[in-house]
């Protein structure tokens, strides 16, 4: 019976009120009085520090203090990261769409069948729209194929007959790629279409408008080519290089040095740089824009 009377006697003191005074210490004037229990001030001491502990955790979730907390990063930092990373995805994306599509340039103009694999083949589904399909060429197709092969690798003309150029090529100016002797003209009747432009050896070539290389190659016929892309569907090759100072997706500026007179190939009997330039896929005379 002695255990219950002495948790009774527990209880009884927990509810007991004791007054809490403050006096002054010269005239013990009463300056405070508080009336209360222990088992109320556990309460009310409890109840502020579960109190204050809820609102550092607010504090630290939902406002721009956790930054301040180690360990803890930039609050805008993860969306910065996914928006970084679907960039990078597409970029990536579309480098590997444009190379399928320069690789196939490159074929084409060498006289190959283009792939016929798309990008999404190889597992990006969402850059299919970059890459056209390939449809077989009927019969008439292939026999003008070979026609056009057969009379220059980079006759891309879609019709037997070389047509004026557009006047809006008159608004580009055409750095002059080597400065010689013209040997042989312009000359498409007779499956010549550009230029053979003989100069001192070792000189170099530069390109005549801003662009990118799509081609860098050696060739049995035309030895060292360097083939670029330039704006407006214009495109302009030199051949029988000795050396080819720029790869493929390079992008360079008009008057860059991207090549050496050459004698390379078994189109040629001595140095000199073989220059065509192609406007819309077509050949135009280059003399008509720049001298030589």
């Amino acid at each position: 019976m002695a255990e219950p009377a002495k948790k009774k006697s527990l209880f009884n003191r927990l509810r007991t009120r004791y007054f809490f005074i403050i006096r002054k210490e010269d005239t013990f004037e009463e300056r405070f009085s508080l009336r209360i229990s222990p088992i109320a001030l556990f309460s009310i001491v409890g109840g502020g520090v579960v109190s204050l502990i809820l609102l550092v955790i607010w504090a630290v979730a939902f406002t721009p203090l956790r930054e301040y907390i180690p360990g803890y990063a930039d609050i805008n930092m993860r969306k910065n990261l996914i928006s970084l990373s679907l960039k990078t995805d597409s970029l990536s994306n579309e480098l590997i769409a444009r190379q399928e599509y320069i690789d196939n340039i490159h074929r084409i103009l060498s006289g190959e069948a283009p792939l016929h694999d798309s990008v999404a083949g190889k597992g990006h589904a969402d850059t299919t729209k970059h890459v056209t399909t390939f449809v077989p060429p009927s019969h008439d197709d292939s026999m003008l194929r070979r026609t056009v092969e057969s009379q220059n690798p980079y006759n891309v003309s879609l019709n037997g007959n070389i047509t004026k150029s557009d006047n809006s090529i008159n608004d580009y100016f055409f750095f002059t790629p080597l400065k010689g002797y013209v040997s042989n003209g312009f000359n498409p009747s007779g499956g010549h279409y550009g230029i053979d432009i003989v100069s001192k050896e070792n000189e170099a070539i530069k390109a005549t408008l801003d662009g990118t290389v799509i081609v860098s190659t050696w060739t049995l016929a035309t030895g060292n080519v360097i083939i670029l892309q330039h704006n407006n569907n214009l495109v302009s090759v030199y051949e029988h290089n000795s050396v080819l100072l720029k790869k493929q997706g390079d992008y360079v500026k008009a008057g860059d040095v991207i090549a050496i007179v050459g004698n390379s190939g078994e189109m040629t009997t001595g140095p000199h740089l073989h220059f065509e330039l192609w406007y819309k896929g077509n050949p135009v005379n280059p003399q008509t824009y720049m001298g030589f």
